[in-house]
């Protein structure tokens, strides 16, 4: 790969694409913002976790598996929660164990890789209190009844990742306005925990329990597992500001470092049908309902269709997602299962090459696809050649094509109930129609079976001259 193409990526930070250099090459570091565990993840939040899993994959291409470390948390602190522990009468607990394993269930169908290491930032109020309490003694943070804040104006740069001025952002922000506050844009780094809310004692000079707040989670977590200074940092265009923008200026600050990552990187907005998702317009939709339920296009899909759906389009443009693009999706992987039927993957690929070459010029997913159609192309109807493995190796470079052609049938298969006895029994008499020149019946069998979703193919065999009809899932 480094006698091909350098890996680019867009630095959010310079707002230019860089050439990709690690501190380190024998350890490449990353983290990604993963879920605050209180309810069932929506198609939103796969998407960042589609477009890492895509660069944890490419980076572990060109620097090998074991020199990359990946780092997505688990954020099992939160108001979201408490709340719904409460409205569920749960404890905490079981709700955080039960959505963490309902977002695990999920994101697996879209196969997605584990990262590396999956923080929770309950585990880690240590490292937390530890820099809070590096950030007061350096100036950067005070005590005020019982909370702890960030001093915002003390960061001389504060705001370099989102581009704007502190008065700009305090003009668009929806900050709590509280009289110890020094600064509206001031941020809370730890708060008193309210009765019944999880709590911890509080770092030095509080004497109340209390908990952290969101963004020293992160800023704890990528630095207890990737150090002060590490290479990308990722997450959705939403946590820009003023997740990402507060995280620096923590880990900054506390660490008096130049940098938090060298690399800041942000997949843009996903709208479904051409309309910002929302609960009130009815277009909200959690992964487990596409993968589960009728309610997107009347039907399920397959997790692959999701994942390839969202690959279509370029990472950090905005995405509407939409019934046709899941149905173009799994017309293309329906025709390519059938081009690789059951070969394994071909370990030295040069269509590979080219797909992770794309996709070295910032995650060029698009570009990638193409470069996979015009090899699919090149395979012939029971390619007998390495082509069909070498194809397979290219496409598993997106994370696609990673089972055999039986079980993407099976699993249609098993998606609409199909009854193969009774698809038998029709086609013979379908075929028995047929010779007795019954066309009529013959297409009112065609019908019944599409009814089914069963798509026919009929063919000759070369050797006797008789018709013979396969048969495949249609949708």
């Amino acid at each position: 790969m480094a006698d091909r193409h350098p890996l680019k990526l867009y630095n959010t930070l310079t707002r230019r694409k860089e050439v990709f250099e690690p501190l380190d090459p024998e350890n490449v570091r990353m983290y990604v913002c993963g879920p605050t565990v209180y309810d069932y993840a929506h198609i939103g939040n796969a998407r960042p976790v589609i477009v890492f899993d895509v660069l944890f994959r490419l980076l572990r291409h060109i620097y090998g598996p074991d020199h990359v470390t990946y780092v997505r948390n688990i954020t099992d602190v939160d108001d979201k929660i408490n709340a719904r522990s409460a409205e569920e009468g749960v404890p905490i607990r079981d709700l955080t164990e039960r959505t963490a394993k309902q977002f695990h269930d999920d994101i697996a169908a879209l196969s997605v890789l584990h990262p590396t290491i999956e923080p929770r930032a309950t585990e880690h109020i240590a490292e937390m209190k530890t820099l809070i309490e590096q950030l007061v003694a350096k100036g950067h943070a005070y005590v005020a009844e019982d909370h702890v804040l960030f001093d915002v104006p003390s960061m001389s740069d504060y705001g370099r990742l989102s581009n704007r001025t502190l008065d700009e952002m305090e003009a668009g922000a929806r900050v709590e306005v509280a009289p110890y506050k020094k600064d509206a844009m001031d941020f809370v780094l730890w708060k008193p925990s309210k009765e019944g809310e999880p709590s911890w004692p509080s770092p030095s000079g509080i004497e109340a329990p209390g908990r952290p707040g969101w963004h020293i989670e992160c800023s704890a977590m990528a630095g207890k597992h990737l150090g002060d200074v590490f290479d990308i940092h990722g997450g959705g265009i939403d946590l820009v500001f003023p997740h990402h923008e507060n995280e620096i200026a923590q880990s900054r600050c506390a660490h008096g470092a130049k940098h938090m990552a060298r690399y800041w990187m942000h997949n843009g907005f996903l709208q479904v049908e051409g309309e910002k998702m929302s609960k009130s317009l009815g277009n909200f939709f959690t992964i487990h309902e596409l993968l589960e339920t009728d309610k997107f296009g009347g039907r399920c899909w397959p997790g692959e269709v999701l994942r390839f759906a969202m690959l279509m389009t370029h990472y950090r443009q905005p995405m509407d997602f939409t019934v046709r693009c899941l149905e173009v999706a799994e017309t293309i992987l329906g025709h390519w299962y059938r081009k690789v039927g059951v070969v394994a993957a071909e370990p030295a690929s040069d269509w590979a090459d080219e797909v992770n070459d794309a996709l070295a010029d910032d995650l060029n997913t698009p570009g990638a696809i193409t470069k996979l159609h015009a090899a699919a192309d090149c395979i012939a109807e029971d390619d007998k050649t390495d082509a069909p493995a070498r194809f397979k190796a290219a496409a598993n470079a997106l994370g696609l094509l990673t089972r055999t052609e039986a079980e993407w049938c099976a699993q249609a298969e098993e998606r609409i109930g199909v009854d193969k006895d009774r698809v038998q029994e029709l086609i013979a008499s379908r075929l028995s129609a047929r010779s007795a020149k019954n066309f009529k019946e013959a297409d009112r069998i065609r019908d019944e079976l599409a009814a089914m979703g069963i798509a026919l193919k009929d063919s000759k065999d070369p050797k006797t001259g008789e018709i013979v009809t396969t048969w495949e899932v249609a949708r």
